[in-house]
């Protein structure tokens, strides 16, 4: 009877942790909009991180919103495509990639593209201020496609929406909660904020997740959020996932100070 008392109890056992696949190791970075220089800082940062630590079979996945509203869009493309000239570098669509890519459809498009960081954009592909305020919508939109090649048009629209490892998946924005992983669609992915950030119950994986701007990075259990305002904010972030372990790097720079790395062993 004693045995059977001490059963009922004895405490269950700790819940298992999410993980990626044994061997692995994953460098997740959040939304950079256009801010070359946290960039370039975490790539490096990433680079001795990696070095320093037993050999693994790495990933590095970027959450889309490479563009837009930062300095420079365009220098952050050419940095990726370097970067997975040498590493298995995959990246994810994000809303403003979208927009973006829309935005050469017509001019009504371009003109809400404009207005939500894709000026920023334009100039990035050596487009004078000067020449930009001559302007008007229609001729900017005429002179889009030679200012923009259809090269990287492609690069971009081959951008992925979904990436799967182990316990987790990576989109830009979030999931329906009420659809299988594999239904989902696309406006979902790449838009989606309230029905996904207010769901507090179990999702099919843990969902690492940018779009929405957090002060840190938010680890709600069911999902993480890491997107860190880098155009605002000065802080860009990666969340590095190793077998069942999470710990963060951050790129930041404050009061156009130097770029300064940060790392912990915590997630949240």
């Amino acid at each position: 009877m004693f045995n059977a008392l001490r059963k009922m109890f004895q405490s269950a056992p700790p819940p298992r942790l999410a993980a990626v696949p044994d061997g692995t190791r994953y460098y997740v970075i959040g939304d950079i909009h256009g801010r070359l220089d946290l960039y370039a800082a975490m790539v490096d940062a990433i680079e001795v991180d990696d070095a320093a630590r037993p050999a693994a079979d790495t990933h590095i996945i970027l959450l889309g919103d490479l563009v837009d509203r930062g300095p420079d869009s365009a220098g952050v493309i050419a940095r990726t495509r370097t970067w997975q000239e040498k590493r298995n570098v995959r990246v994810l669509a994000g809303n403003h990639e979208e927009m973006f890519l829309n935005a050469f459809e017509k001019p009504e498009v371009l003109r809400h593209f404009l207005k939500h960081g894709g000026r920023e954009t334009v100039l990035s592909y050596g487009l004078s201020r000067k020449q930009f305020n001559a302007m008007n919508l229609d001729e900017l939109f005429a002179m889009l496609p030679q200012l923009i090649p259809q090269s990287e048009r492609d690069y971009l629209n081959d951008f992925e929406e979904m990436i799967i490892a182990g316990d987790y998946v990576f989109v830009h924005a979030g999931v329906d909660p009420t659809v299988p992983l594999d239904q989902q669609k696309r406006s979902d992915l790449l838009w989606i904020r309230d029905r996904f950030l207010d769901h507090e119950g179990p999702l099919d994986k843990v969902v690492v997740h940018g779009h929405t701007i957090f002060d840190k990075v938010m680890d709600c259990g069911n999902r993480i959020g890491i997107d860190t305002g880098a155009f605002r904010s000065g802080v860009l972030t990666a969340l590095v996932l190793e077998s069942d372990q999470r710990r963060v790097i951050q790129a930041s720079q404050k009061d156009n100070g130097p770029v300064e790395i940060f790392q912990g062993e915590r997630a949240d």
